[in-house]
């Protein structure tokens, strides 16, 4: 299943990254993809935010993992930009992570797309037209997609 959402600007990557937050539960994965750019970390803030956290969200593009908690759910915040060698990820604990009692988001997910379980969420992120716009291509399975209404 394919949902396509036109995100005019930062107000709406704001309220579209709010309510997947408040709507995310334990086990769920968000696997983010797009150029360099796109807004994946913007977003993976806001949805951290709709879930609760109150801290800053960076990339962890060398740690691969940062761990949020003070949220309703902790969060797993991962880049995988820099992981040459699934195992890398294994040997940090991806099954822990991904099969755990938070949330994971994964920056640069279409590096590991064959490691995910069914029923992840995937965003694929487009610029669209405008300096500010961007597409959002979610698939994933029908339940993955409609956990938040938009």
């Amino acid at each position: 299943m394919e949902k396509v959402i036109k995100i005019k600007n930062k107000n709406e990557t704001r309220e579209f990254g709010l309510r997947l937050g408040r709507a995310l539960k334990a086990g769920d994965i968000v696997a983010l993809a797009g150029n360099l750019g796109t807004g994946k970390t913007a977003l993976t803030g806001y949805i951290a935010e709709g879930m609760g956290i109150k801290e800053q969200i960076t990339s962890p593009t060398f740690t691969i993992v940062a761990e949020h908690d003070g949220g309703r759910l902790k969060l797993y915040h991962f880049d995988v930009y820099r992981v040459s060698d699934p195992d890398e990820l294994y040997e940090i604990g991806l099954d822990e992570y991904l099969f755990g009692e938070g949330v994971c988001v994964i920056e640069w997910a279409d590096l590991i797309e064959e490691l995910l379980p069914e029923g992840t969420l995937h965003i694929d992120i487009e610029y669209g037209a405008e300096p500010e716009e961007r597409i959002y291509r979610l698939r994933g399975s029908a339940e993955a997609i409609n956990i938040m209404s938009w």
